[in-house]
């Protein structure tokens, strides 16, 4: 595979094509903080933000752990200043989605809603999407009592009895945002222990609005026009049951959304791609950020320093590719 930098400066189109040096895909933690390292590279980097803008992370209603904000922030909020940070510098955001990549050749093909870009550098950072359960009655009801975000819906279950399934840092958390509306919020764990960090814990078995059912899993979703019931089973019994609730909001992990890269980038067994401690791919000059590449710290934090070390690299590929040019 051959390098060439010509014809390379502010995004320019040639043959409908938009030349770029480099090209983030993801507007998350991870995508916004390479944006703003490589905007102070002076390498006037492109945004895409996909469907989400800012990420995962923009979905939480209060991110309590991201230093510099002592009293917390909003997520939305953090992902507004991390684009307006990046965009002071040069960095543009485009509210587009990739629909393909080709990495067969160099510059590298990215076909999007709104056209296509070459790209000298490519810093994957598409994140994460919420699992489901893959039970009757869940895409039936979703968005009828069926949901993946409580600071997005909590608001329509004031004074109501919602179900969060899930025992991780992310349950707990939207569980107890959802506190402020609910008038009672059962979360559900296929454990009898969490995997969510002690302060969050103490927190939700604190709270006089939070109970816990134990070693049980929900098989169905049962209701016409809205959520009415849930049927459970014991993990440990195989006895069943039934729980009435208004809600159901299920945070039980995330699959990476790296399906366009397959056959293309290298990935491990669950589809989270490989990446070394240079946020390097098996691919020169793509490098990737975030939770498209980490199952295990899935932190905003790490996220970000992610992105930092892929901006830092690709700058580095450029300047290398440019001298050898």
């Amino acid at each position: 595979m051959s390098f060439s930098l010509s014809g390379l400066s502010t995004p320019s189109k040639a043959g409908g094509e938009k030349k770029v040096k480099v090209l983030v895909l993801g507007s998350g933690p991870a995508g916004l903080a390479a944006a703003l390292y490589a905007a102070r590279a002076e390498l006037e980097p492109v945004v895409l933000t996909g469907t989400e803008l800012g990420g995962q992370a923009a979905l939480t209603h209060t991110i309590e752990n991201y230093p510099g904000f002592p009293d917390g922030v909003g997520g939305s909020e953090l992902g507004e200043l991390f684009q307006k940070q990046a965009e002071r510098f040069g960095a543009k955001v485009e509210f587009d989605t990739a629909n393909s990549v080709d990495l067969s050749s160099h510059p590298y093909k990215v076909s999007t809603d709104n056209g296509e870009y070459l790209a000298e550098t490519l810093i994957v950072a598409t994140g994460a999407r919420p699992n489901h359960l893959d039970i009757p009655g869940e895409v039936e009801l979703t968005g009828k009592g069926v949901s993946y975000c409580a600071t997005c819906d909590g608001w329509f279950f004031k004074e109501k009895r919602v179900v969060v399934v899930g025992g991780g840092d992310s349950a707990l958390e939207e569980g107890l945002f959802l506190t402020r509306f609910a008038e009672s919020v059962t979360i559900i764990h296929r454990r009898d222990s969490l995997r969510a960090g002690k302060v969050l814990q103490n927190r939700a078995f604190s709270d006089p609005k939070i109970k816990f059912v134990w070693n049980s899993v929900v098989t169905e979703v049962v209701g016409t026009e809205k959520v009415t019931t849930l049927k459970l089973k014991d993990t440990q019994t195989g006895a069943e049951s039934a729980l009435e609730t208004d809600g159901l909001f299920i945070f039980i992990g995330h699959t990476p959304n790296t399906q366009m890269f397959r056959g293309q980038l290298e990935m491990d067994e669950l589809g989270y791609i490989n990446a070394n401690h240079l946020m390097e791919t098996n691919l020169p000059g793509v490098f990737v950020a975030g939770e498209v590449t980490d199952s295990h710290f899935r932190q905003v934090i790490t996220s970000a320093g992610m992105g930092a070390a892929a901006a830092i690299q690709a700058t580095h590929f450029l300047e290398k590719a440019s001298v050898n040019a």
